[in-house]
């Protein structure tokens, strides 16, 4: 492990050489993850993507590879869908999660590699670093932050940045 890993355990997490509260699925974290049962699959895994809401976020407030979503911008969940596990656009006739919401959680999305980018259908999909809705308020199976620490995370990793979740 290296000091620019982003290490997560159910009890908060390190980057850095600092600490920081954090959220993690309602259903713990676990090493057999399933679409739907709430956790947060253990595991190193890399971050593959960031996107943000333009209309939210300035671009001055995050690296150059952070990549913008819009109003059709959605992601599969749905593992009947060819595309699971992959963002894809609306109109989408299989189940899926916008990816601008009303609410501020997907504002900042970090994407990881967890079943990407030739999933495993049923193996879990949208394993997302986002912001969190309230404090250490469980997710479905991601792991979210507060707004000033995600920002303050995304603009400093790197492609050898790797998010490693503790069991």
């Amino acid at each position: 492990m290296s000091r620019i890993d982003l290490v997560v355990t159910r009890w908060g997490a390190r980057f850095m050489g600092r600490r920081f509260a954090c959220a993690i699925g309602r259903g713990g974290i676990t090493r057999t993850k399933r679409e739907g049962d709430g956790a947060t699959p253990a595991g190193t895994h890399h971050f593959v993507g960031m996107l943000y809401r333009p209309d939210r976020l300035a671009t001055t407030q995050l690296p150059g590879w952070a990549l913008p979503t819009g109003p059709s911008d959605l992601w599969s969940d749905d593992s009947r869908d060819p595309d699971y596990n992959l963002m894809v656009r609306r109109p989408h006739p299989w189940g899926h999660e916008r990816l601008q919401r009303p609410d501020p959680l997907y504002d900042l999305i970090l994407i990881t590699d967890w079943n990407w980018p030739r999933a495993v259908p049923g193996e879990g999909s949208a394993i997302f670093v986002h912001t969190w809705r309230k404090p250490r308020h469980p997710t479905a199976g991601c792991v979210a932050f507060s707004r000033r620490d995600l920002l303050w995370i995304a603009r400093r990793i790197r492609h050898q940045t790797r998010l490693v979740i503790r069991a």
